[in-house]
C-alpha cells in the first residue's frame, strides 16, 4: 500500500475533503480520518504530518469535539485550519471566544511575521473565511504570523514545536496562494518528498480488487458516465470474465443515452453488456412522488432489486461493484467524522439487510478529475472520460414534482438542444456541467396570435475543479439566446427559459 504522508483529521467541515483534494494535486497522498481517531491508529500509518480540518462545532461547547491529545507529542508537524485552530489554541493553553465580528466570504491577509507556512506567500492576497469564533489568546510560544481586518490571529505558528494554525480555508479556490501554503505544510515543514500518481493507485486497486474478489464473479451497475464506466473497465482489467456488467434503463436516461452506452461499451470495453429494461418499474414507483429525498431513496432502492433480480440469473456473484465517489460521500453520509448531510445519494450508504452481496466501491476516495485520469490509464476514449457528470437518480432530480413520461420527453428534448449548442459553441469542454431543469411553474406567454400556458424552463452551467464548489458560467448573452430561442421554438410546452446564476455553496449544483 501507499505511505500516508498526511493524516486530515476531519471534525465535520464541508470542505475537508478539498484539503485532501489539493494536497493530491501536488502528488501528497493523504487520507482523512475522523476527529476521534486514537493516536495509535494514527502512528501506525506512519504520516509525516497531521492536519486538523474545519468544523461547525465550537471549541467551548459542552459536546465540543476534541482530538485525541496525543496527537501533538507524535513529533511530527501540526496544521489547525478553522476549527483545528481553535482545538489547537485551547489544547495548548490559549483561549476562544465569540467573535462579535463575524467573518464570512472574502477577507484580505496580511502577512506579519516569517514563516515556514507562508512562504513564497504574496501579501494582501485574498483568503475565504467562513467563523463566528475567534482566538482571543495565543498559547505560550505561539505567535501571529498573518493578520486580516477581523482576525488579528488570522494565522499563527510555534516554529519549535512545528504546531501551525489558520482562520481561514487554504483549500478553497476562494483563497488566493491557499494552494501554496499546503504544499509549503507538506512539503517544506513536513519533508514530505514522495511523488504519489494515479497510476500507482490504479495498481493498488486492481491488485486489491483481485485479493478481494478471489474466484468469485462481480456484478457491475453501469450508468454510461464517467464513474461506472471506469469501475467496470478496472473490474475486467482485474478480474476479467468474472466481471457481469448490467445496464439498467430506468427511463429517467437523456435521449439516445441507451444506445450510445450500448455502442461505447461493445467498442471499447469489448465485454458482453447486459441491458435491462425496467423503464416501468421505476416510474410506476415514482408515481406522485414530489419529495426529492424520496425520488432519490426509491431509485437507489429500485436499482437495487433489479440488480438482486439479474444477479439471481447467474451463479457465484458475491460483490455489487458502485462508482461511488468522495463527493458522493461527503454529501450524503458522515463517514469519517461529523460532516452534516447536504443529501442523500443513490449509491451511498451501503446495502439493505437483504442484500447478500458485498460492496466494492474502488474510486470511493477519488474526485472527478482523478477518476478522469484512471480512465485514461486504462485506455478509455476522451470523449467517454470527458462527458459531464449525470446524476445517478437522472432526470428525476431534474424534475420539479411528479415524474413522467409527458414532463421526461420535454426535458429530454431541452437538454439535447443545451448541449448540442453548448459543443457547437466550444463551451461544452470548458466547463464542468449542463443540463435543464423542468421547474413546473406554468407561465402565460404569446406564441403567434395565440395565448399559451406552458411550462419554464431553467438553463444550469456551472465551472468548477473537483464539483465541491462551483460558479455559474459566464455565457455569451448571444449563446444564451440561442439556447433559449431554440428551446421555446422547438420544444412543445415550453414558453419560458431562465438561467440559474447561482454558486455552491450556498445552492448545490444539481436542484435536488
Amino acid at each position: 500500500m501507499t505511505n500516508v504522508s498526511i493524516i486530515v483529521l476531519d471534525f465535520g467541515s464541508q470542505y475537508t475533503q478539498l484539503i485532501a483534494r489539493r494536497l493530491r494535486e501536488d502528488k501528497i497522498y493523504c487520507e482523512i480520518l475522523p476527529y476521534h481517531t486514537c493516536v495509535k491508529e494514527i502512528k501506525a500509518k506512519n504520516p509525516q504530518g497531521v492536519i486538523l480540518s474545519g468544523g461547525p462545532s465550537s471549541v467551548y461547547n459542552e459536546d465540543a469535539y476534541e482530538v485525541d491529545t496525543g496527537v501533538y507529542t507524535m513529533g511530527i508537524p501540526i496544521l489547525g485550519i478553522c476549527y483545528g485552530m481553535q482545538r489547537i489554541a485551547v489544547d495548548f493553553g490559549g483561549s476562544v471566544i465569540r467573535s462579535s465580528h463575524h467573518e464570512y466570504g472574502k477577507a484580505e491577509l496580511k502577512l506579519q511575521a516569517s514563516s515556514s507556512l507562508l512562504a513564497d506567500c504574496d501579501d494582501d492576497r485574498i483568503v475565504w473565511m467562513s467563523h463566528s469564533d475567534k482566538v482571543d489568546k495565543l498559547p505560550e510560544g505561539f505567535v501571529p504570523i498573518a493578520t486580516s481586518d477581523n482576525s488579528p490571529f488570522a494565522a499563527i505558528a510555534n516554529e519549535q514545536k512545528r504546531v501551525y494554525a489558520m482562520q481561514f480555508h487554504p483549500e478553497v479556490q476562494h483563497s488566493e496562494e491557499g494552494y501554496l501554503m499546503l504544499r509549503n505544510f507538506a512539503r517544506k515543514i513536513c519533508g514530505v518528498s514522495e511523488k504519489w500518481k494515479m497510476e500507482h493507485f490504479l495498481k493498488e486497486q486492481i491488485a486489491m480488487i483481485r485479493k478481494k474478489v478471489g474466484t468469485a464473479k462481480v456484478l457491475c451497475g453501469l450508468s454510461g458516465g464517467v464513474d461506472s464506466s471506469v469501475v467496470a473497465a478496472m473490474l475486467y482489467e482485474a478480474i476479467g470474465d468474472q466481471l457481469i456488467p448490467v445496464f439498467v434503463d430506468n427511463g429517467l436516461l437523456r435521449k439516445g443515452e441507451r444506445e450510445q452506452v450500448e455502442e461505447v461499451f461493445k467498442i471499447n470495453l469489448k465485454t458482453p453488456l447486459i441491458t435491462v429494461d425496467a423503464v416501468d418499474n421505476f416510474l410506476t414507483k415514482l408515481k406522485g412522488i414530489s419529495d426529492p429525498e424520496q425520488k432519490r431513496k426509491i431509485i437507489g432502492h429500485t436499482f437495487i432489486e433489479e440488480f438482486e433480480k439479474e444477479a439471481k440469473k447467474h451463479d457465484g456473484i458475491k460483490f455489487l461493484a458502485q462508482g461511488t465517489l468522495y463527493p458522493d460521500v461527503i454529501e450524503s453520509i458522515s463517514v469519517n467524522g461529523p460532516s452534516e448531510v447536504i443529501k442523500s445519494h443513490h449509491n451511498v450508504g451501503g446495502l439493505p439487510d437483504w442484500m447478500d452481496f458485498e460492496l466494492i466501491e474502488p474510486l470511493r476516495e477519488l474526485f472527478k478529475d482523478e477518476v478522469r485520469k484512471i480512465g485514461l490509464e486504462l485506455g478509455l476514449p476522451e470523449s467517454m472520460i470527458n462527458r459531464h457528470p449525470f446524476p445517478g437518480p437522472g432526470l428525476a432530480i431534474r424534475i420539479m414534482g411528479d415524474v413522467n413520461v409527458s414532463d421526461l420527453t420535454i426535458l429530454r428534448e431541452a437538454d439535447v438542444i443545451l448541449l448540442d449548442e453548448l459543443k457547437a459553441s466550444g463551451y461544452y469542454a470548458k466547463i464542468w456541467q449542463a443540463f435543464v431543469v423542468l421547474l413546473n411553474v406554468k407561465s402565460v406567454g404569446v406564441m403567434g396570435d395565440n395565448r399559451t400556458y406552458d411550462n419554464t424552463a431553467c438553463v444550469r452551467v456551472v465551472e468548477a475543479v473537483d464539483g465541491m464548489t462551483a460558479t455559474f458560467a459566464h455565457l455569451p448573452h448571444d449563446l444564451l439566446e440561442r439556447i433559449s430561442r431554440r428551446i421555446i421554438n422547438e420544444v412543445d410546452g415550453i414558453n419560458r427559459v431562465v438561467y440559474d446564476i447561482s454558486s455552491k455553496p450556498p445552492a448545490t449544483i444539481e436542484w435536488e
